[in-house]
């Protein structure tokens, strides 16, 4: 492992795993697992508030979106800067809700081997106020989290399912027909946890725990989201 990596990724989740798992999470393993999801999604809120937020705008201007690709058909540079300014005027950023899915990747590849170092006796890297755990207990609920678990895997799912149905736009204009972004949004909803189901089927269920922690945690960061974004809405009619 890098060096960039160790100092910014790992060695912070390991510490914050032993510190939890011998203090608020009264050696628990799992309860350690979801305190550090927390520490961490409160962290990336400001991404996750902006990548939601941003999905939910171009969902809501794909009508103008449509308009301009139909007018400009036969001319890909004007459509391109027709739809630059559009994103422009409506302060849209097209790729930004896949900066929070970029960032998870490094966390949950830190957490992987975090959840590991217990198992081969002494952990290394640990700071200097941080004290040996000693054995570690990596139960939860009768579940191995060094090993896969299909219960916490479908869980995670669900929750993923649950905040990808609460982040679909809905246009509020009576008899609106689904935009093409609320049709795909839908598509998304049931894709997204069927890959969780495959890539994570066979990594350790600390994974699995992890992710649906997360899941579950944005389905009220997502609610504090669509809040706003009403808000924002009804004071701008």
């Amino acid at each position: 492992m890098s060096y960039f990596f160790n100092l910014v990724f790992y060695h912070p989740i390991l510490n914050l795993l032993v510190y939890f798992y011998e203090t608020v999470a009264a050696r628990n393993f799992g309860f350690a697992i979801i305190f550090v999801t927390i520490v961490v999604r409160l962290i990336l809120y400001p991404f996750f508030h902006k990548g939601a937020r941003q999905q939910m705008l171009m969902q809501r201007i794909q009508p103008e979106v449509r308009k301009i690709q139909e007018l400009h058909k036969n001319d890909r540079e004007k459509q391109t800067q027709a739809l630059m300014a559009l994103y422009k005027q409506h302060g849209v950023s097209p790729f930004s809700s896949i900066l929070l899915l970029i960032i998870q990747i490094p966390i949950m590849l830190a957490l992987f081997y975090a959840v590991q170092a217990p198992s081969h006796g002494a952990i290394s890297g640990l700071y200097s106020y941080i004290p040996q755990p000693g054995a570690v207990n990596t139960g939860f609920f009768g579940i191995n989290l060094t090993a896969p678990s299909l219960v916490l895997i479908l869980c995670a799912a669900i929750a993923q399912y649950f905040q990808a149905r609460l982040a679909i736009y809905k246009n509020p204009a009576p008899g609106a027909k689904p935009s093409q972004a609320e049709k795909m949004a839908r598509q998304m909803s049931f894709i997204g946890p069927i890959f969780t189901l495959i890539v994570f089927y066979r990594l350790p269920a600390a994974i699995g725990l992890y992710w649906f922690a997360t899941s579950a945690f944005s389905v009220f960061q997502q609610i504090i989201v669509n809040r706003h974004f009403k808000r924002g809405e009804t004071a701008a009619i």
